[in-house]
């Protein structure tokens, strides 16, 4: 069977639903491709919450989660539920350059010894640590902003087909090809790549290489009395041994802790399992800074990280194909951003009817 888009989607994960809406907004007629089903726990965009934080040692960054943070408060305005609750954002380490980089644009922030951290929050911080505390740091429920996204894209006729994996993506004349598990071909005037962890299998064949490695991360919740409405911490004292480690509500009365970038090579095809040493040293730090009810995780789970090396995101167009390799672990909180990037580049090759 043969078909005609104007725009192809791969992977309908949080970036390729941003990317959907918005090009949708512009009147491109967008169809999204997902080898599972939507809403799966295989890749990267599932599971409840994720951080939401403008304090980032790089301009970059900042400026992009001051966008974002606008851009949450549009999708909620237009789904009517709410997505980012801003309950403030805690980094405890080394925070001269997140200062520095906070200040060029102006983000309001205070520094709270380790004392001021417990005595306001009930968080255990080293007398000796130094906290970068900004208010309008907080929590994404990742679910509903996917479910957001998903409604806001199929309230504009995106077509999704779920269940279906891309075999090959192929330069065809002066448009793009793209062929199917469902033995389908469908010719449009750009393709955006949004695949996560199996991006380089698309990529490679027609000659892009990306410098990308796919890990899988081990996530544990803890039971903790009063923690929805508490700071989202992220650890990078030397006490975490080189690794950050991070706290945030699950907003259900648990406490989400994660080790960024601390879990193994994998391959994304397999079944992943939850690292057991990984979820010891979570338990261990999480007995540490905060009070719990047990020191045994209520849940556990994995998520998939694609990386860079400098963990920053690959937004690029080659032709008619773009690539968003977000995430190295902390893309979800740009996900609009990056969303109407990625749509931008698709846009300056394909024309809107």
């Amino acid at each position: 069977m043969r078909r005609e888009a104007g725009v192809v989607v791969v992977g309908a994960g949080v970036m390729g639903l941003a990317a959907a809406r918005t090009l949708a907004l512009s009147g491109i007629a967008v169809v999204v491709i997902e080898q599972f089903a939507l809403g799966h726990v295989r890749g990267s965009s599932h599971g409840s919450v994720r951080i939401f934080k403008l304090s980032y040692p790089d301009d970059e960054f900042v400026r992009m989660a001051q966008c974002a943070l606008q851009r949450w408060r549009d999708l909620e305005d237009e789904c009517g539920d709410q997505i980012l609750f801003l309950t403030g954002s805690l980094d405890v380490g080394d925070v001269s350059r997140r200062c520095r980089a906070l200040n060029a644009y102006g983000v309001k922030f205070d520094l709270l010894s380790g004392s001021e951290i417990r005595r306001r929050f009930g968080i255990r911080v080293d007398d000796r640590a130094t906290a970068v505390l900004q208010t309008e740091g907080g929590v994404i429920r990742a679910d509903r902003a996917q479910q957001a996204l998903l409604a806001a894209s199929r309230a504009r006729n995106v077509e999704f087909a779920e269940g279906t994996q891309v075999q090959r993506v192929s330069v065809s004349g002066q448009r793009m090809r793209v062929e199917t598990s469902a033995r389908e071909e469908i010719f449009a005037e750009a393709v955006i790549v949004t695949a996560g962890a199996w991006i380089q299998r698309l990529a490679e064949p027609i000659g892009i290489r990306l410098n990308v490695l796919p890990t899988r991360e081990t996530v544990a919740y803890f039971r903790v009395p009063g923690i929805d409405a508490t700071p989202t911490l992220s650890d990078w004292t030397p006490q975490s041994i080189g690794r950050v480690t991070y706290g945030l509500s699950a907003m259900d009365g648990t406490l989400k802790i994660g080790v960024h970038r601390g879990g193994p090579v994998t391959d994304p095809d397999e079944i992943g399992c939850v690292d057991e040493d990984t979820i010891r040293w979570e338990a261990e730090w999480a007995a540490r800074h905060y009070d719990l009810c047990s020191p045994t995780p209520v849940a556990s789970e994995t998520c998939l990280y694609t990386n860079t090396p400098d963990e920053r995101f690959i937004i690029e167009r080659h032709g008619r194909l773009v690539i968003g390799s977000a995430c190295s672990g902390h893309g979800f909180k740009f996900a609009p951003v990056i969303g109407e990037r990625l749509a931008a580049l698709a846009l300056e090759v394909a024309v809107p009817r």
